[in-house]
């Protein structure tokens, strides 16, 4: 209960809608000082003056008074600080702190001040560590002038009382060394806290701004892969155009005998260039859709839909010295979230290996599944190629690392498949025995 009670408050003493964030962080102890100056200042008059009885003296009424001014002054900055004006209430709260110390020494004097030193130490205190070190300099110098009154005050009662008037000037030397010593201190302290935020604030938007220049550079790596992908894919593509274009010039080339032979054979020439046509734009527009720069988009997707839909983009990669196999997509559904432009990434990155490490031909197999508890989809990209040993393996997703030649490769694609499928909170493992070929195996979580 004391607990609850405890957070509520505080949730509600840090819910001053103050803009500067320093200012914000002292918010919630500036109010708690502030309520507590307003509620004692009423309350020790109250007991001084209905339990203790004292009697009157010279200037009572005048403390009284600057007493009760300080108490709504805090109070009316707390009503400030909600209203997120912080700085004008720490002001008038120091105003407020000041012009009671020199109404004390003006009223009663240097010695009677010196009895309750709580106001002239908390306004050097609030000053520094609130408002800065102009600011409490600015109040040690009128705390001088304060104290310089006080002390005239006190050698004119000793003058009216027939003693020496230099005594009540006496005690200054020590008083002001104490208070320099105090302020120097305070100084030091808010400069040393200041220099160490003001680090703070520098590391804290340097380390922003190699975040932005990480995801930039990220972003632009993986459009230089999706390049390179298209590259790769570039030559299967304008063979696959040459046949279509071919099938196209020998309906063409046709014309005169398929008029002879009647509208349906027309027709039927007519449905078959449509076809190749049809296929050249599927094929152009999975390239355009697949090489755009676009912002990366989750999104929750069939993973084994989007795999049958990327074989003629592998088709074209392999070319005709290796046979493709897929399962059947329509066999489950594995819904995985992600970028969709990314998944595709990967499997083009994989298999582009896999064509390198079969350049005599081969087989590249693809299997879909979940695991045993239906969290995960688990695609295993199978190739009988060459595969590596246990020292390739153990290196194959460190940037840069590659065993083709110059010029072959840059050893980022296996790279940036392990950062994109850990992005996704799935995991990556490569099993690879030499001579007999290599398997990966992509764990992605499924999306009910």
């Amino acid at each position: 209960m004391i607990r609850r009670l405890g957070t509520s408050i505080y949730r509600w003493l840090d819910g001053a809608p103050v803009a500067d964030p320093l200012d914000r962080r002292n918010a919630p102890v500036m109010q708690l000082l502030l309520l507590f100056i307003g509620i004692l200042l009423p309350l020790n008059w109250a007991y001084h003056l209905l339990v203790v009885r004292i009697s009157h003296w010279p200037g009572r009424d005048a403390l009284f008074a600057a007493d009760m001014a300080t108490s709504a002054i805090a109070l009316g900055g707390v009503w400030l600080i909600r209203r997120g004006r912080f700085g004008l209430a720490i002001r008038l709260l120091l105003g407020a702190l000041l012009l009671t110390a020199a109404m004390t020494a003006t009223v009663i004097g240097f010695a009677m001040l010196m009895y309750d030193q709580s106001n002239v130490v908390l306004s050097l205190i609030i000053g520094g560590l609130i408002m800065g070190r102009r600011t409490l300099w600015t109040i040690f110098a009128t705390q001088l002038a304060i104290f310089a009154v006080g002390m005239t005050v006190d050698a004119i009662h000793l003058v009216k009382m027939g003693k020496p008037a230099l005594s009540a000037f006496g005690n200054g030397p020590s008083i002001v060394l104490t208070y320099l010593v105090i302020t120097v201190v305070i100084d030091r302290c808010v400069s040393a806290l200041r220099e160490s935020l003001q680090e703070s604030n520098a590391r804290g938007q340097q380390l922003q701004r190699e975040m932005a220049e990480r995801e930039r550079a990220q972003a632009k790596l993986l459009h230089a892969q999706k390049m390179e992908a298209v590259g790769r894919v570039a030559s299967g593509v304008a063979h696959d155009f040459e046949n279509i274009i071919g099938v196209i010039l020998g309906f063409s080339a046709r014309r005169e005998r398929l008029a002879d032979a009647g509208a349906p054979a027309l027709l039927d020439a007519l449905e078959g260039v449509e076809l190749a046509a049809r296929r050249a734009s599927a094929i152009s527009r999975k390239l355009l859709s697949f090489s755009r720069n676009d912002v990366p988009t989750p999104e929750t997707f069939d993973a084994a839909l989007t795999l049958h839909e990327l074989t003629p983009m592998l088709r074209q990669l392999f070319g005709h010295g290796i046979r493709l196999r897929i399962e059947d997509a329509a066999a489950r559904v594995l819904r995985v979230r992600m970028d969709r432009g990314q998944f595709e990434l990967m499997v083009l990155n994989i298999a582009a290996n896999a064509r390198d490490a079969m350049r005599h031909g081969g087989v590249f197999a693809i299997t879909m599944d979940s695991d045993a508890n239906e969290r995960f989809a688990v695609i295993q990209l199978i190739d009988n190629g060459s595969g590596m040993d246990d020292g390739v393996r153990a290196r194959i997703f460190e940037p840069f690392y590659t065993t083709k030649a110059p010029g072959e490769g840059t050893g980022l694609g296996l790279s940036v498949v392990r950062d994109l499928v850990e992005e996704a909170n799935g995991e990556i493992e490569a099993n690879s025995t030499p001579g007999q070929g290599t398997t990966f195996v992509l764990r992605l979580p499924l999306v009910g």
